[in-house]
């Protein structure tokens, strides 16, 4: 279960953890208040996706109305597939310098990992293999003294910021450990002056453990469009990409999404749509990528007990009904995939026998080279 900013830096102040000053708010004149109080603020939307700065979801301001206006705009507003429903409004950082700092479970080596890096502030993701610090620790020994210390030798920092950034640390895995955490993360963490303090805060519980932790809020993850698709009975998950998927499985569905980045795309969603071939659940489906407004879509059906020539016939009779806008590729294999691709050939699409080819298609289509 992923928790809001706020919810994280609730958890970090009670740990001892540093935070700056602010509050959360569900009313645009709420914002106005602490502006006053605080005088320069950062107003951040409230929700369970990073990258919000470039979709409009933080704004910067010292006025008081401009914080009503900042909160008005997005509260209730669509970020990343999410409704804002809150915003944080707190102070804002003069940042002399930004580090990374995370703790999480390494699955191959079934051991906590630490993550550091100073060079914060942006997706650990990008940051280059030699500036990141990853020390596994050993469950039962925890995180001792000389550990922490020198994790901050090897982030580069000394005296009363390392001692600091080391206490950061310890009680983070303090409370990695008794909150069941899988990923405890501060993306910034900014020295300020003097002071080092968490400028944002990403921590997500094991769902298994929740019955342990009564007093944590439940948040709902979902999406809109999550939201919808579980109620169709769709296995649907949103990405960043704009590259729309339907398989039928889970895993030729990853596999999908693996061939795209191979060939330099990007998946815009995990769509398992099972094994139904049928024509309500195939509409059900395109509808749903559809509304996501991809540049293409890519459809990746292997035949076993579903035949190609049952999808290809459902997909013919929604393309008759329905609005499609987008470029579609298709790859048809298994059971009746000849009489399957003839069916989508004479509906004028193109269907392919090798996922590697249907991939590149797509891609090459999406970035606007065909």
């Amino acid at each position: 279960m992923k928790l809001f900013e706020y919810m994280g830096k609730e958890l970090f102040a009670s740990y001892g953890i540093p935070v700056p000053e602010g509050g959360v708010v569900s009313a645009p004149e709420a914002a106005a208040g602490l502006t006053e109080k605080i005088g320069s603020v950062v107003v951040k939307s409230q929700i369970l996706s990073g990258k919000r700065g470039k979709a409009g979801g933080i704004g910067f301001t010292d006025n008081p109305a401009e914080a009503v206006e900042l909160a008005g705009r997005m509260l209730g507003s669509e970020l990343r597939g999410f409704t804002v429903e809150k915003v944080l409004v707190e102070k804002k950082l003069k940042i002399d310098k930004e580090f990374y700092l995370a703790i999480t479970v390494d699955g191959a080596a079934r051991k906590p990992v630490i993550l550091a890096s100073s060079q914060g502030g942006m997706d650990i993701e990008e940051v280059p293999e030699e500036y990141i610090v990853k020390t596994l620790l050993d469950v039962t020994i925890g995180l001792s003294p000389f550990v922490a210390r020198e994790v901050t030798r090897r982030l580069g920092v000394s005296g009363q910021v390392a001692k600091q950034i080391a206490a950061i640390l310890g009680n983070l895995y303090r409370m990695f450990v008794e909150l069941d955490a899988e990923l405890v993360e501060i993306n910034p963490l900014v020295i300020s002056g003097e002071e080092v303090i968490a400028a944002d805060a990403k921590v997500t519980i094991d769902d298994d453990s929740l019955f342990r932790h009564k007093e944590l809020p439940v948040v709902e993850e979902r999406t809109s469009a999550e939201k919808k698709a579980h109620e169709l009975g769709l296995s649907y998950v949103e990405l960043d990409g704009d590259i729309a998927v339907m398989a039928n499985g889970a895993g030729i569905t990853m596999a999908t999404l693996d061939m795209i980045q191979y060939y330099g795309g990007e998946a815009a969603n995990f769509l398992d749509a099972g094994g139904g071939a049928g024509v309500e659940q195939t509409a059900k489906a395109l509808e749903l990528l559809l509304s996501k407004n991809p540049k293409a879509i890519l459809i990746n059906i292997f035949g076993g007990i579903t035949r190609c020539d049952d999808v290809a016939n459902a997909f013919a009779i929604v393309k008759k009904n329905m609005d499609i806008t987008v470029p579609v590729v298709i790859r048809l294999a298994g059971t009746n995939e000849d009489r399957g691709r003839e069916i989508l050939r004479e509906n004028g699409v193109e269907a392919y026998k090798f996922m590697q080819d249907a991939a590149a298609k797509v891609v090459e289509i999406a970035g606007g080279r065909n």
